[in-house]
């Protein structure tokens, strides 16, 4: 009982900061939603979302995300092997090797790559020197991709890491041993082990990248509209804090079923090798 109470205590904070920080915001943003500018309810801005302007916006963003995620797995998969067979015994520094990127300011790093890729920009620059025809891709939709990806590919490569120190390399050395090539090693042993660590990662890089508006902000100009930058607009320069609020909740359970999904598809692969 002492234990439970003192328990209890200790996860009061905890459950006054989610209260304050996460369920009233939420609630207060649900008001907003369900009702019209003078006060009576209404679902329209919820069902705003059928609007052809708002469809295409949301299907480029999922386009993105999933673009971004995919190169986010592509390319922090083998960083991961990587850094887990170089056997460093320091994990954290690993840890504060891809943090360490993140303790600069955001809009600085974004504001960054908008140097890099602008037309006069290094990236022309070194491309012209060499003598290769120069690229245009500043205000575009990879310009956007590339800096999602640079930005969230840190939270593909952690978890990954993660999963792949956990896996005994007794198991490893067992399969070798049993005559297995390193491919089929790799698949059947290395990269199932890893699941939770590669469904982690999608996760911690899709719903960032769905809800992102910032970098489609600086690296788009404008020309690549997402459903992030729909519901800012709405809030910032429409003023229309109902309809913003109406889309940012289907935005949310968007996110939620599509977290659901992914857990789904965790549960079910785990069911079938315990099988």
């Amino acid at each position: 009982m002492i234990n439970r109470l003192r328990t209890s205590f200790l996860a009061m904070p905890y459950a006054i900061w989610v209260l304050i920080c996460t369920i009233l915001p939420l609630f207060y943003i649900l008001g907003y939603a369900i009702n019209t500018g003078d006060g009576s309810f209404t679902l329209s801005n919820l069902f705003a979302i059928a609007d052809p302007v708002h469809l295409k916006s949301l299907g480029l963003s999922i386009q993105v995300a999933f673009v971004t995620t995919v190169i986010c797995l592509i390319m922090a998969y083998p960083v991961a092997l990587i850094l887990h067979n170089l056997k460093i015994t320091n994990k954290g520094f690993i840890v504060f090797l891809f943090i360490l990127p993140m303790w600069m300011n955001f809009m600085l790093r974004i504001l960054a790559w908008q140097n890099i890729l602008s037309n006069n920009g290094i990236l022309n620059s070194i491309l012209s020197a060499i003598g290769l025809p120069t690229v245009h891709i500043l205000y575009t939709k990879s310009a956007v991709i590339l800096g999602m990806v640079y930005d969230f590919l840190p939270y593909m490569i952690l978890p990954i890491y993660n999963s792949l120190s956990k896996i005994n390399d007794e198991v490893i050395e067992a399969a070798s041993d049993l005559g297995s090539s390193w491919l089929n090693t790799f698949i059947k042993i290395t990269v199932p082990l890893s699941k939770d660590g590669i469904i982690s990662g999608i996760i911690m890089v899709f719903v960032p990248a769905l809800s992102s508006f910032v970098v489609s902000n600086l690296l788009g100009g404008g020309k690549v509209l997402l459903i992030g930058n729909v519901i800012e607009q709405e809030f910032t320069l429409a003023r229309n804090w109902n309809l913003g609020s109406g889309l940012s909740i289907i935005l949310m359970l968007f996110v939620l079923a599509s977290m659901s999904i992914m857990n789904k598809v965790d549960d079910s692969e785990n069911g079938g090798m315990l099988l």
